[in-house]
Order: structure tokens, then C-alpha cells, then sequence
């Protein structure tokens, strides 16, 4: 299995825990694959961008990325974290890189209202069935009608376009992606080296 780019967008009042729960658990699970398959290539290389190199996050966090949008490699996952979405939703450049990313990806996954700027940016459109944190639920389907907005999930796996609800459902979400990936053990074995309770997704009891 060759190496998989893991991109996750960071940007001014990002949640810090939406950017870092996903960058944990994919990172966490490289270094597990290696122990269990010394020699072979890294599982996942997992990157930050955002539009300028440092951003804050929510309350004041001070984060540095790795790539701005302008130099940022081609993702095969993208992470769109939540938080304080308002600025990013504003910056066209932003949408229009999560669109092109997300044109040629794998998997493109939003943590909390990281799905507003899926909807904005049009991966999220139609009547897809997707899902956020619960205290903004009622104004995701306000803003974009169309889509089909769902609680009482933890996330919601379309295919290629998967989306979480808040914080530590986008661990839950991050762990299932490794699974879709990589395999129910790794992902298993990741939950346990980071002492997580992989929590059951309620709208998919197999998962």
C-alpha cells in the first residue's frame, strides 16, 4: 500500500481539538502500521495548510502550517475541521482550494462545522445526507436546504464525501476513515494506543 497525503485545513479560529483529533489519530496510526510492518512505507503523511502560515485557533492557540493553499500537494484525504467558521466561509480563495482538493481526493471529511464550508465550497450539494455539531444543526439546514442534515449521529460516510459532528466525533470519524482504509485491527489498535473510546456510530451499528 503506497503512502496516502493526509491535508488537514487549518485556519484563524479553527477548534483546535477538530484540526488536532484527526491529526493524532492518523499520525498515531502511521506509527502503529510501522511497528506492526517494520520496513514498509509510511501509511499516511499527514500535512497542515492554511492560507497564510500561521493562523490562531480558537482562543488564542498559536498554530503553524506546513503548507499555505498556494503550495499545498494534492490531497488523497482532505480534513476540514470546524470552529468559528464565519472568516473562512468569507475567503473564496478557501472554498475555492477545498473544491479543487476535494475534485480529486479520495475521501474529503468535515469535523463539526467544517460542513458549512463543504456545503459553501459545493462538495457538500444536493440532497446529501451529512451532519454537524448538534447546536448547529437547525442553521446548517437553514443556510443550505437542499441538503439533508441529520442528528444523533456521530458521522454520516457517503463514499468519498464523509462528515462529523463535533470534537471528539471527529476522532470517531478519523478512526472509521483508517478503517475504510487500512483495516478494522489498525484502526482498533490506534483507539487503544491513544486510550480513546471509539465510540459506535449510531446510524451505522456495524461500523
Amino acid at each position: 500500500m503506497s503512502t496516502l497525503r493526509v491535508l488537514i485545513l487549518a485556519f484563524d479560529d479553527v477548534e483546535a481539538l477538530d484540526f488536532a483529533g484527526p491529526f493524532e489519530v492518523f499520525t498515531t496510526a502511521s506509527r502503529v502500521h510501522a511497528r506492526q510492518h517494520p520496513g514498509q512505507a509510511p501509511l499516511f503523511e499527514v500535512r497542515s495548510v492554511a492560507i497564510a502560515k500561521e493562523v490562531r485557533a480558537r482562543a488564542g492557540l498559536r498554530l503553524l502550517a506546513d503548507h499555505t493553499l498556494a503550495d499545498a500537494p494534492a490531497a488523497d484525504v482532505l480534513i476540514v475541521p470546524g470552529g468559528v467558521v464565519d472568516a473562512a466561509l468569507a475567503s473564496q480563495a478557501t472554498l475555492d482550494w477545498i473544491a479543487a482538493q476535494s475534485r480529486s481526493a479520495r475521501i474529503t471529511a468535515s469535523v463539526c462545522t467544517g460542513a458549512f464550508l463543504l456545503a459553501a465550497s459545493g462538495v457538500l450539494q444536493g440532497d446529501a445526507r451529512c451532519t454537524t455539531h448538534w447546536e448547529d444543526i437547525a442553521d446548517l439546514h437553514d443556510r443550505f436546504p437542499q441538503l439533508d442534515v441529520v442528528d444523533d449521529v456521530r458521522w454520516v460516510d457517503n463514499g468519498r464525501i464523509v462528515s462529523s459532528a463535533g470534537i471528539s466525533a471527529g476522532i470517531d470519524m478519523s478512526l472509521h476513515l483508517v478503517e475504510r482504509l487500512a483495516g478494522r485491527d489498525l484502526a482498533l489498535c490506534t483507539a487503544r494506543q491513544m486510550d480513546f473510546a471509539w465510540t459506535t456510530n449510531l446510524s451505522n451499528p456495524s461500523a
